[in-house]
């Protein structure tokens, strides 16, 4: 199974971490019940009373669950962030260029070398270098300063009680209440984004059950309060997920003026001495290392922008954020925090990119077409990657599977001409 055909069942299984949901967890603060009618406040605590009982079998004392649900009531904010659907896109290089910041570079290197000691005991354990969870560490909370300081209990009940995300709600409101139970932290102290996650690496409550360790020996796994557990929990899960110590995340690449768009897809993993003898060279010019390394082709904004080889690491960071813009960005800042450079090849600026309505006309308009997408949900997936391959190359386009604001033109174009 390819590296991303592995991500995808991750996700599907539900193993994945948190972190994919960071796209939707910045910090907020809580607003209580301004703004909440009699009615929703009324609903909400039945469903705190109700609550009680399933989560009391699930192992959580009476004493845990009532500290620290007593007195809560909903959350708007959350209830609106929940809500809503964003319509903004932004463009990959813009994401990137802000993860990969003067200062966070600047911010990284100070922490890499106050804490050297304890990344040369997680670089032994875990085989994760220094700077790739210090580049997790910065994106995640800017090293400890941005770690969302909502109640964890009152946005997850709130979540937990109404709303598209009720079971995802009610399974981290228990796990977040194991951790106060389990670990002796306080609920008052147990803050985070809207969305659970938590800590300086941003945890949500089923992961850190899952994976956290501790770091510092202190015989507790607190990741508010202490970067070290923090930072070994990140590694630790990092290596389950895949991480290997023996290979990097990949690498830019240039590809032949005669490459074959259909071979850059998660289905297509191949040698390095494979792709090399297909014509792929390192960004510089230079050869690739040669071996039998698996790695696959991934270019983040299709034909029009830089290309990379990727290997299974690539697949550990996905693993803990699923989004490839999160990944890029994370094996990005680690490379300069290496000292090497970040991305060469252009990036396609001015191109518009989809929002959600877009992605989905996209899809409805691939699937009235005869190409299937498996549904239309605005999630550009494997499956809407292959319609799009197989709709470009019936029109002559070049397959490379993304989804464009000149693909969704000539689409509905197209579907226009037909009616």
């Amino acid at each position: 199974m390819s590296l991303m055909g592995k991500i995808g069942r991750l996700l599907r299984s539900g193993t994945v971490s948190a972190l994919c949901l960071l796209a939707l967890s910045a910090p907020v603060v809580a607003l209580g019940a301004e703004g909440v009618s009699d009615e929703d406040n009324a609903r909400f605590q039945t469903f705190i009373s109700t609550f009680r009982s399933e989560v009391l079998a699930e192992g959580v004392t009476a004493e845990t669950y009532d500290l620290a649900m007593s007195g809560l009531s909903p959350n708007v904010r959350v209830v609106e962030l929940n809500n809503s659907q964003p319509e903004f896109v932004r463009p990959m290089w813009e994401y990137i260029d802000g993860a990969v910041s003067e200062r966070r570079l600047e911010l990284g290197r100070e922490q890499i070398d106050a804490n050297a000691q304890l990344f040369d005991r997680l670089e032994a354990t875990y085989g994760v270098p220094r700077q790739v969870l210090a580049a997790i560490w910065g994106m995640e909370s800017n090293f400890g300063r941005n770690m969302g300081g909502m109640n964890l209990f009152q946005a997850l009940a709130t979540l937990a009680y109404d709303g598209r995300r009720q079971d995802f709600g009610k399974s981290q409101l228990i796990a977040a209440l194991k951790i106060s139970q389990q670990e002796g932290i306080p609920p008052s102290e147990m803050t985070g984004s809207w969305a659970g996650a938590f800590g300086h690496t941003q945890f949500i409550p089923t992961t850190f059950l899952a994976h956290a360790v501790d770091g510092d020996g202190d015989g507790k796994r607190d990741l508010w309060h202490s970067s070290a557990d923090a930072l070994a929990s990140a590694a630790s899960y990092l290596q389950r997920s895949g991480w290997s110590g023996d290979r990097d995340w990949g690498f830019e690449v240039a590809l032949p003026e005669d490459f074959n768009y259909e071979q850059a897809n998660a289905d297509d993993e191949r040698t390095l001495s494979a792709w090399a003898a297909l014509g792929l060279k390192r960004i510089n010019g230079d050869p690739l290392p040669l071996g039998d390394m698996e790695a696959e082709v991934l270019l983040p904004v299709g034909a029009n922008g830089p290309a990379f080889l990727i290997t299974q690491n690539f697949g550990a960071i996905m693993a803990y954020n699923s989004a490839t813009s999160y990944a890029l960005a994370i094996s990005v800042l680690s490379d300069r925090l290496r000292g090497r450079p970040g991305i060469i090849g252009a990036w396609p600026y001015g191109e518009e990119q989809l929002n959600l309505a877009q992605r989905i006309a996209l899809q409805e308009g691939l699937e009235q077409l005869g190409y299937d997408t498996g549904g239309a949900d605005g999630i550009i997936g494997p499956n809407t990657r292959a319609a799009i391959r197989e709709f470009q190359r019936t029109r002559g386009m070049t397959p490379d599977g993304f989804p464009s604001a000149t693909l969704l033109t000539r689409l509905l174009n197209e579907r226009q001409t037909q009616r």
